[in-house]
């Protein structure tokens, strides 16, 4: 089977209301204010973390939910909390700190990068070329850790040299026999095929530096050869290796999985095997893991709004607002079972009322790979 029963529920019934999805994002946005100390949120149990843990960067920390919060016109100062975050961060950084460098979504870069595109007075362009260029040849060849996420926020921050000069080294590394990267993560070889940590992430990366027949050529092959595909439904395993080493881990989640597939890359595959990924994430329903983006419903609903861009059909729409129906209620039973919101870009609320956002305008743009 191309994806485990057991991580999806039965979705809700509830029809798209522009009315309900706009009053639950001014309910998180106005949530995560009043909880906001000094550009910092405390942890959620969700995330394996205590309320007195209070992590700064983008992806469980302050710099995320601050930039969600920029987005979503909240009336904090922005610029002011990130300073505080930054400045919190350089005391403590966060643990991940000791095991990679500053990366975009887990170090410093990505918090600079943050100030950056907020126009903060805690922006540091020296400090963040620096950072940049010490991650361009990290051994781990992804978005989360290694210099595909960090050339996105030079491309963001206007650094051209350093962007071309670190997109020019992933681009080497991207093997001609395999169309894979090969590279290390936690001790293990990496070919993992997601955004997160692999294939996906690496491509879009290099998106404006590579041409696009040439993407799109390498990307087409690479995913026709390791979809899984079962009447009409298509999906990614994790890893370049064969289905049935994988048949107990496939996922069907952003990180891992068609929806993130779908989402970065629909525009450089056959529309076919877009379209078979799609409906698959159709047919598995919302993700038991919560409402959020990295693993949760938000963050599959944006394989159907890239749907709806590449094919102009309504039907990718519906079902994107349907499944934002969906999280909104997810968003709800989490509160209520926890006493409290979930302050994370890619895990939490804010990150769902961003998708919330996107399906009220029929915007496809997934955060911070797209928007930034």
């Amino acid at each position: 089977m191309l994806w485990r029963v057991e991580e999806h529920e039965t979705l809700t019934e509830r029809e798209w209301d522009p009315a309900v999805a706009s009053a639950a994002i001014a309910a998180i946005v106005a949530d995560a204010e009043e909880a906001e100390r000094d550009g910092g949120w405390p942890g959620h149990p969700l995330d394996d973390l205590d309320e007195t843990r209070v992590l700064s960067s983008v992806y469980l920390g302050g710099a995320g939910m601050i930039w969600a919060l920029s987005k979503l016109g909240s009336s904090i100062d922005c610029g002011a909390a990130v300073a505080c975050a930054l400045e919190r961060y350089r005391v403590a950084p966060d643990p991940e700190e000791a095991l990679h460098p500053p990366s975009l979504f887990t170090g410093e870069t990505g918090m600079l990068a943050v100030a950056n595109r907020l126009g903060s007075t805690a922006a540091d362009l020296s400090r963040l070329r620096e950072l940049i260029r010490a991650n361009r040849e990290w051994l781990t060849w992804e978005l989360l850790y290694g210099s595909p996420g960090t050339i996105l926020a030079a491309r963001a921050c206007g650094l051209s040299e350093e962007w071309r000069e670190s997109a020019e080294l992933l681009y080497k590394r991207w093997d001609e026999s395999s169309n894979m990267w090969t590279g290390e993560f936690a001790g293990d070889v990496q070919n993992y095929l997601g955004p997160a940590h692999g294939f996906a992430g690496n491509v879009h990366a290099l998106r404006g530096f590579v041409d696009e027949d040439i993407l799109r050529e390498r990307a087409a092959t690479l995913l026709s050869r390791t979809a899984g595909r079962e009447d009409g439904l298509v999906n990614w395993p994790p890893r370049d290796r064969p289905l049935s080493q994988q048949a107990a881990k496939m996922r069907v989640q952003w990180c891992h999985g068609a929806p993130g597939i779908v989402t970065t890359l629909g525009d450089l595959m056959p529309l076919d095997l877009a379209i078979g990924g799609g409906e698959l994430t159709w047919r598995a329903g919302p993700l038991s893991k919560g409402p959020g983006l990295c693993h949760g419903t938000a963050g599959n609903g944006y394989a159907f709004l890239r749907l709806h861009d590449l094919t102009g059909d309504p039907v990718w729409l519906e079902r994107a607002r349907r499944f934002a129906m969906h999280a909104i209620a997810q968003v709800e039973r989490e509160r209520a079972a926890h006493g409290r919101g979930r302050y994370t870009l890619l895990t939490g609320d804010i990150g769902t009322a961003l998708y919330l956002g996107a399906c009220v305008d029929a915007d496809p743009d997934f955060p911070i790979l797209d928007t930034f």
